[in-house]
């Protein structure tokens, strides 16, 4: 099976209509503004808004449509009001209905607003649009926090990992629902004297399938983008506030046995984290022993490609301002800091192990409207018997806004050993890392530019080691375009970043549009070319990749969506490369290329469904032979305490003797159980042949106090292909959260 199309004619076409259509471009949506009224009368927080200083406050409301629509008000009700103290900042949402049937996927914590009805406040309360806090509530009164960088403008901007504490009640009556919301302002950084921040709020109606929001924002974009934020007034210049500690001891109790060295670990560990407010601005996070065990588990991945695969940080002391320091650079080629590789470390035979830390301190934040800054370091523990050299692994970041909504930032980054050791060559003693960025935004969002430069430095090394990006984005209601150029040189090195592939120059470029059809059960659809192309530096620029994609994307008014896509790639091998990874298996040979493609079709239902689903299956040609794969999920909720569902992926791998083919399966079954707002319970398992494991992770947990929780996990790992047991533990764990 053969098919080719030329990516140059398509391009052309869509230049074409692109100059036909220029008086789309720079689309701009009306500011709205909302007063906010100080008061000295007491709320009381219970999700009913019946004290009469509510009725003295400012109303938003004739939300937007963003879906289906942007251009109608939304068909439901929607009214926020907002009040002050000194403090306080107080929300109070009422919610328009069709009926008394609210969806509600959990009663957990942090919960998805895809799946949920709910109201969400966004606060950029230095109001410079780079960063925002993000308050949710659903329609039964759970509560999600978060924060939002990068202007907001993909999901990878946003983390609902960040925790603060804050409170929430609501209330149901019929076909509506009432919230009522009390941030501290001291949980919040914001400048001294300030009057005016940035601010939306937006709505996902599960019972109509319409999302909304106050500021009006285009439907292509996302609701927590920073480049169509409304404005609130308060009625007199907040004061300093009050600079709040927080000491966050825990207490772990492990009991584990490795069935490979038949030993076992019984033992009591104690640690904590510090939390201090310097000004209104920064963050001083200390952590002393830190405890990063299995309470979260790391999803398990099939992997056929040749490069190494991220996983997204979930450790609570990395969070707060993680975009200062981890945003430098491009995450799919080259990033200098990477903080999942702090607390891990290979031993000799190259397996992945725990490496211990000592303890840490990080500092972080905005100095003012334009500046900020992030200071971090950490001391991990050496481990002789794995040659492992205890290291400090530090950064420090500098970032000043410039042209209004652009960034540009300076940074350091330092591995080096703590003293000598045998086991360590003079090249790994240390590993520095300097660079420049500059994010270019445009008010709206619709234009994004990233340019960097970055050198590495390691002993007796300084020659070269240079890595480097220009990229440019279009996006706005009807055209994307992209053009995207990197260069990594043979010997860059980050030693605490993530690099998948180095000595290589690439670039890419693709075109796309979106259309909105007046009528029928298509709301947009979407098509895009994208071409992309490696070259190898130490091969005389010897083209390595090239992929050619076209993808048609459909999204329906009932919130499913249809994907198809094909793809053209050409692959020369520089080293010999088993896509299978399987024991023994003859790889393909070095030196040799190959050209190959697939199609594949996806669909994804309404997630908000009780029951729904999501599946992919793609088929071509694969190095020299071919591959099948179908992948998906399932999910079945009994709202809002159950949910159930399966993750599975199988890639039938066929290539020609001798090289190998195999038959790849991964499978991953969920439960969750909410059983109120305090207790959770949930189980994972995860089996993949490729990686020979069987896990499971099943955790017990009581929020017996706001953001304090007691854990009880059980782990448990098998082989696969000669069953039997690798690892097992139990962990009870305390943690705490004490305001001083």
């Amino acid at each position: 099976m053969k098919f080719h199309f030329s990516p140059q004619l398509i391009l052309f076409y869509f230049l074409f209509l692109g100059l036909s259509s220029l008086s789309t471009f720079g689309q701009q949506f009306e500011k709205r503004t909302v007063f906010v009224k100080k008061t000295n009368e007491k709320i009381r927080l219970d999700g009913l808004l019946d004290e009469a200083v509510w009725e003295k406050a400012e109303v938003v409301t004739d939300f937007w449509q963003m879906f289906p629509t942007d251009s109608l008000r939304s068909n439901n009700e929607t009214t926020v009001r907002l009040l002050y103290d000194d403090t306080h900042i107080y929300f109070g949402a009422h919610a328009v209905g069709v009926g008394p049937d609210f969806m509600v996927s959990s009663l957990k914590r942090d919960f998805s607003a895809r799946s949920n009805d709910n109201v969400t406040v966004l606060l950029d309360t230095f109001q410079d649009g780079q960063n925002a806090f993000l308050f949710g509530v659903s329609a039964y009164g759970v509560q999600r926090e978060g924060l939002v960088s990068e202007r907001g403008t993909t999901i990878a901007g946003f983390s609902l990992t960040w925790d603060i504490k804050w409170q929430a009640e609501s209330t149901r009556n019929g076909n509506s629902f009432t919230i009522e919301i009390a941030i501290p302002l001291n949980s919040l950084k914001y400048p001294e004297g300030s009057q005016r921040w940035g601010f939306q709020s937006y709505r996902y109606d599960m019972q109509s399938n319409e999302r909304s929001s106050w500021a009006r924002v285009p439907q292509n974009q996302i609701p927590i983008n920073l480049g169509y934020l409304g404005e609130l007034v308060f009625e007199e210049p907040l004061s300093r506030s009050k600079t709040p500690v927080y000491v966050i001891p825990y207490t772990n109790i492990l009991s584990s046995k490795d069935f490979n060295t038949d030993l076992s670990d019984h033992s009591l560990t104690v640690g904590g984290d510090l939390k201090i407010a310097v000004g209104n601005g920064l963050n001083l996070d200390v952590t002393i022993n830190p405890d990063f065990s299995n309470v979260e588990v790391d999803d398990i991945v099939t992997n056929l490609t040749r490069f190494e695969i991220s996983l997204p940080e979930k450790r609570q002391f990395f969070i707060d301002n993680g975009d200062l320091f981890g945003n430098f650079g491009s995450f799919r080629d080259a990033i200098p800091f990477f903080s999942r590789r702090i607390g891990i470390a290979k031993d000799p035979e190259g397996n992945t192990i725990q490496n211990n830390i000592l303890g840490g301190v990080r500092l972080s934040g905005k100095l003012d409207e334009n500046w900020r800054l992030g200071i971090l370091s950490i001391q991990n523990q050496e481990d002789v018997s794995n040659q492992i050299a205890s290291n400090n692994n530090s950064m420090v970041a500098l970032q000043r806004r410039i042209f209004k909504q652009s960034q540009i930032g300076a940074f350091v980054v330092n591995r080096e050993n703590f003293k000598d050791y045998d086991f360590v060559d003079e090249a790994d003693e240390f590993n520095r890392v300097l660079g420049i960025d500059f994010n270019l935004n445009s008010a709206d969002n619709n234009w994004i530019g990233k340019f960097y430069t970055h050198k590495s430095f390691q002993a007796n090394d300084t020659e070269g080691n240079l890595s480097s990006r220009a990229s440019l984005l279009y996006n706005s209601r009807i055209w994307r375009f992209s053009s995207d150029w990197v260069y990594v040189d043979r010997d860059f090195r980050s030693d605490l970043g993530f690099i998948p592939r180095t000595g290589v120059f690439k670039s890419g470029t693709s075109a796309g549009r979106y259309f909105y059809p007046k009528s029928g059960v298509v709301n947009s659809h979407f098509i895009r070319l994208l071409n992309l192309m490696w070259y190898q530096s130490d091969l005389d620029y010897k083209k390595t990749d090239h992929i050619k994609w076209l993808e048609y994307n459909v999204e329906f008014k009932k919130m499913d969506q249809l994907a198809f896509s094909i793809r053209d790639q050409y692959v020369y091998l520089s080293s010999a490369f088993d896509p299978t990874r399987s024991e023994n298996g003859i790889p393909l040979p070095e030196n040799s290329d190959y050209t190959f493609n697939e199609w594949s079709l996806e669909y994804t239902s309404n997630v908000a469904k009780l029951f729904n689903f999501s599946s992919e299956v793609s088929y071509g040609s694969f190095y020299n032979g071919t591959r099948f794969s179908i992948k998906g999920t399932t999910q079945y909720r009994i709202q809002p305490i159950l949910s159930m569902s399966l993750l599975w992926d199988y890639n039938q791998v066929r290539l020609p003797d001798p090289y190998p083919s195999a038959d790849l399966i991964l499978i991953s079954p969920k439960i969750e159980l909410t059983l109120n707002k305090k207790l959770f319970w949930s189980t994972l398992v995860q089996y993949s042949n490729q990686t020979d494991n069987l896990g499971i992770n099943s955790r017990l947990q009581w929020r017996f106090a706001p953001l304090s929780d007691l854990f009880l996990v059980y782990n448990d790992n098998y082989y696969t292909r000669e069953f039997g047991p690798v690892y097992r533990s139990i962990n009870l764990k305390v943690t705490y959260w004490l305001s001083l």
